[in-house]
């Protein structure tokens, strides 16, 4: 494949100037016919389990869609890392949840790089690294700068003129210990809480949940506005089921039509670059590796349906076209159309973080989230995030 030279000012130029700008300047109707309204962008803070190298490859592909989607104003990123996961990590009585390869640090890079790519500088800060004594634990005591990732938490939200949605990938220990420490605050800043943890129905306990089971009763058991995304079924989390957001790509192969930055960003990522000029290897205009036996491999995922609910976006297809993931204004666009939702509904949770639930027609702040055909879902996610990814270059 030749790779055409694009610098990182070309590729904002072209994503920015083009993807970003015409999605936020008044409607438009390309030769597609898909009108493109203006985007109502939304203040949003990402709590992520993001580390570098990195444990879940999900998590960096997962960032790149809040910096590109012109409907998410990024406020803030706090790493949600769990210290046992910094190194090499092996529980022979519990091996579930063992991770071996270790030796990552907080996913700072990763940030720097997409803050470089797209021209911005979206703070980012570190949380507590161990998990809280209990559900009311303020974590006052953690080391210094573990505090910056609550700090920031807070700081950004007390300075928003308008509510904040707050996406957390992780344990949401920094959620949790920002609502301890500034109960009135959140409730008054945070328009919606979207945590993607758990399983649901009741039976496994998700990986998320395990890092921090008090992080997890403590905003299950709140007022706080939240909208729950389990991660797993009552089986395991790589298992399609009505509630939970979990899916399959075959693939990675369409990677390599993205624009040539964020090529960089993933190859870095995923490649085993030893570079410490981290910033230079996003204008390179040739790869860094060869990405042939990665790109092959099944991605799994887990983030997509948070992001279509915080931007309001949705998975329509025309008869005999792939699906997309477009706004949900846009008009005179798709035949067909995934259903998918969130469903307000009762929370219940136990101290060893089983989720019970029950739908409510009343009032609430919970909400579950909902497909009702994931197989669908699956074959449309993997259409539209392709389209969504590779659209993130030009318009």
């Amino acid at each position: 494949m030749k790779h055409i030279p694009v610098s990182r000012r070309g590729f904002l130029q072209i994503g920015s100037g083009l993807a970003v700008g015409a999605a936020l300047s008044s409607a438009s109707a390309r030769a597609d016919g898909v009108e493109r309204p203006r985007a109502v962008r939304r203040p949003v803070i990402d709590i992520t389990d993001l580390y570098h190298p990195h444990q879940d490859r999900g998590d960096n592909f997962d960032l790149i869609a809040a910096y590109a989607l012109p409907e998410v104003d990024l406020r803030a990123v706090i790493l949600d890392v769990t210290g046992r996961y910094l190194r090499p990590y092996i529980n022979e009585a519990d091996p579930g949840y063992n991770d071996p390869r270790g030796k990552r640090a907080p996913g700072f890079i990763p940030v720097h790089q997409l803050n470089y790519i797209f021209d911005l500088n979206v703070p980012c800060a570190c949380a507590p690294f161990e998990p809280m004594r209990s559900p009311g634990d303020d974590m006052a005591d953690a080391p210094r700068f573990q505090q910056g990732g609550i700090d920031l938490l807070i700081e950004t939200l007390r300075e928003s003129n308008e509510p904040v949605d707050v996406v957390s990938f992780g344990s949401a220990r920094p959620l949790a210990v920002a609502l301890n420490r500034e109960p009135e605050l959140l409730r008054e800043k945070v328009r919606l809480a979207h945590l993607c943890i758990g399983g649901y129905p009741p039976g496994y306990l998700e990986w998320n949940v395990q890092l921090d089971v008090h992080a997890y009763v403590r905003l299950i058991r709140s007022d706080l506005p939240l909208a729950l995304y389990p991660c797993a079924t009552e089986e395991s989390p790589f298992a399609l089921g009505t509630h939970n957001c979990y899916w399959t790509m075959e693939t990675l192969n369409w990677v390599r039509e993205m624009a040539p930055p964020l090529q960089r960003y993933i190859e870095f990522a995923f490649g085993g670059s030893t570079r410490m000029d981290f910033l230079n290897a996003m204008d390179e205009t040739e790869p860094l590796t060869d990405m042939t036996e990665f790109y092959g491999h099944k991605h799994h995922v887990w983030e997509t349906a948070v992001w279509a609910q915080v931007a309001e976006r949705r998975f329509v297809a025309r008869e005999g076209e792939p699906y997309r993931l477009l706004p949900k204004s846009s008009a005179g666009f798709g035949t067909s159309e995934i259903e998918e939702g969130l469903m307000p509904c009762v929370f219940e949770v136990s101290d060893e973080g089983q989720l019970t639930m029950r739908a409510t027609a009343g009032k609430t702040t919970a909400s579950l989230y909902f497909r009702p055909d994931p197989i669908a879902y699956e074959a449309a996610a993997g259409q539209a995030l392709r389209d969504l990814y590779i659209g993130f270059a030009a318009d």
